[in-house]
């Protein structure tokens, strides 16, 4: 029967495959990419018109996603089969399907694309290592705790991965791909995003944790967290189902240009923006909220955050009402709210070259 339902999810992928146009507009040839955390498709969506221009479906609780570094492939974690899976990105078409050694969080791609890196989240914690050229995995880096959410620093030589259960986040060397230092926290350790030093280096790691609204700051080559920050409170409330309460801050970007910091808030119903100097609060962005008969306004629950190339947009996933917001980051103004699937989380930029 498994074996059956497998064979049909495939059949719908080669059904619903929607090619993806040659375009290269006024910001780059870029595409924006969202997994539907509990739906059975990808959407992609145009910068140039805020529409969604292909739809890769068949696949069932799709999770991290990150494109190749030439923008010819989409890497997905499948957490319905854990399995990685890769698809062609002109075509959307499946490529292969990689087994892994337990079930998968978010992923990560090298800078020089050699390989892909997968966030294990059950067993002991791992991140699994899949050759790109053979489409294998050849090796689990064990790590202590499970782990969530894994990043390539800037410069290209280290993998950060955090734990939420091991309160924990942990430096890997990837060209000995061996674990090199740790830093505990008194929370889990959920989204990050990093900020490069002048000469590409990486100089702070901006960690969402647990129950907290707002994040940490940790020195790189101090490897200590330096500061702990606080969103503001705003006036309006929102309704949100208690399962958000874990984690009332899920989306955390370091604009490509350097300049801003932007963090999402599920209580707040909005997107804070901090210049990234100084950490001052320069901006807030007020998200799309649901309306019921009945109720109060609904939040949409914002969560991962992926900007344009040339930093002029932002986007963010609306989780709790199916849409991706597009932001005009120089006005801090909402430019377009993008319909999509069911719980939409994980997403990204794809460079077409």
């Amino acid at each position: 029967m498994a074996a059956c339902r497998r064979v049909i999810r495939h059949l719908w992928l080669m059904l619903a495959l929607l090619p993806l146009p040659a375009w290269a507009g006024a910001e780059g040839a870029a595409f924006i990419y969202v997994t539907n955390s509990a739906g059975d498709s990808i959407h992609v969506i145009d910068p140039a018109t805020n529409k969604v221009v292909q739809e890769i479906k068949g696949i069932e609780a799709a999770h991290g996603i990150a494109p190749s570094p030439d923008g010819t492939r989409v890497y997905v974690s499948n957490e319905a089969d854990s399995t990685l899976d890769v698809f062609d990105r002109s075509s959307g078409a499946l490529i292969k399907k990689v087994p892994l050694s337990n079930h998968p969080n978010n992923i990560a791609v090298t800078k020089t694309g050699d390989r892909i890196l997968v966030a294990i989240a059950r067993g002991s914690g791992a991140v699994d290592v899949i050759d790109a050229n053979t489409l294998t995995r050849t090796k689990s880096i064990l790590v202590k705790g499970r782990l969530h959410n894994i990043y390539v620093t800037p410069d290209g030589k280290y993998l950060i991965a955090g734990s939420i259960p091991g309160k924990l986040l942990t430096v890997i060397d990837l060209e000995r791909e061996v674990p090199v230092w740790e830093l505990p926290f008194d929370l889990g350790v959920r989204p990050m995003t990093i900020e490069a030093g002048p000469d590409g280096s990486t100089k702070r790691i901006f960690v969402q944790l647990s129950d907290t609204n707002g994040f940490a700051v940790v020195d790189f080559a101090a490897r200590k967290e330096v500061a702990r920050i606080k969103l503001p409170e705003t006036a309006a409330e929102f309704e949100t189902d208690a399962g958000r309460a874990t984690s009332p801050s899920h989306g955390i970007g370091v604009a490509p240009d350097g300049r801003t910091l932007w963090v999402t808030s599920i209580p707040n119903n909005a997107v804070f923006v901090y210049s990234l100097a100084d950490l001052k609060l320069i901006g807030e962005v007020a998200l799309p909220a649901l309306k019921l008969a009945g109720h109060g306004p609904i939040s949409s629950v914002p969560n991962w955050v992926t900007f344009t190339p040339n930093s002029k947009t932002i986007y963010i996933s609306n989780a709790g009402i199916k849409s991706v917001t597009a932001i005009d980051t120089e006005r801090m103004t909402v430019k377009a709210v993008v319909p999509v699937g069911e719980v939409p989380k994980r997403i990204t930029t794809l460079v077409a070259k």
